[in-house]
């Protein structure tokens, strides 16, 4: 596993979900998915095939390294800022997780060493509710992001909760990712999604598929 050394000192938001991983089984998580079905969806909308390099961003304790692995994919990269969050997924996979590139680190403070085919994002972006912490995060998904990749982002929709996990979140609709991320990403498909936390609760999330494609003149 490699941690980002421009993310080695500890912060504020590490300290956070490292305390919730440590605490709380990742099956009982508000945003836990037995099966990521939306994002699985959007991936293979997108037509990567499956040497494509693949980076899921927060997906620590994730389950969709688990199907990528299963689905064929070979170059799969997983980041979250928590090591127990990584360490947990990491004791599921077994054997097989010598298959994926681990990264702790935080995404805000991340500077990508390789860029990606697809950048995938459920549930991390939501929480920069900084602008300056979103701005951080797009310089590195512009770093790590190859030109003519995919782009997939999920966060709390229109009607989602204003608050996860002791935190305050922004939520959006497709228009207005789009209009953060830039003219560099078209989108490409939508969709709402009402997640069933563990605890039966709904949360309604917005999954997005964007083309990522740079013209120096300006032209989208």
């Amino acid at each position: 596993m490699v941690r980002d050394m421009n993310s080695a000192d500890e912060t504020g938001r590490e300290v956070h979900w490292e305390g919730v991983y440590r605490t709380r089984d990742p099956a009982a998580v508000s945003w836990f998915q037995p099966v990521p079905t939306p994002s699985l969806e959007l991936i293979r909308a997108t037509g990567a095939p499956p040497s494509t390099a693949i980076i899921d961003v927060g997906g620590g304790a994730s389950s969709l390294a688990d199907h990528l692995l299963a689905a064929g994919y070979s170059d799969v990269t997983v980041l979250d800022i928590a090591p127990t969050a990584l360490l947990r997924t990491r004791e599921r996979l077994g054997p097989a997780a010598g298959r994926v590139s681990w990264i702790e680190a935080d995404i805000t403070r991340f500077v990508p060493a390789r860029q990606y085919g697809l950048w995938h994002d459920r549930a991390v972006f939501h929480f920069l509710t900084d602008p300056a912490d979103r701005d951080r995060y797009l310089d590195a998904l512009k770093a790590g992001l190859a030109d003519g990749g995919h782009l997939i982002l999920a966060t709390f929709g229109p009607d989602g909760p204003t608050r996860c996990s002791g935190l305050e979140v922004q939520r959006y609709s497709a228009e207005q990712l789009s209009r953060v991320l830039g003219p560099d990403y078209r989108l490409q498909q939508s969709l709402l999604d009402e997640h069933v936390t563990p605890g039966g609760g709904r949360q309604q999330f917005l999954f997005g598929w964007w083309s990522y494609r740079t013209d120096p003149g300006g032209n989208t």
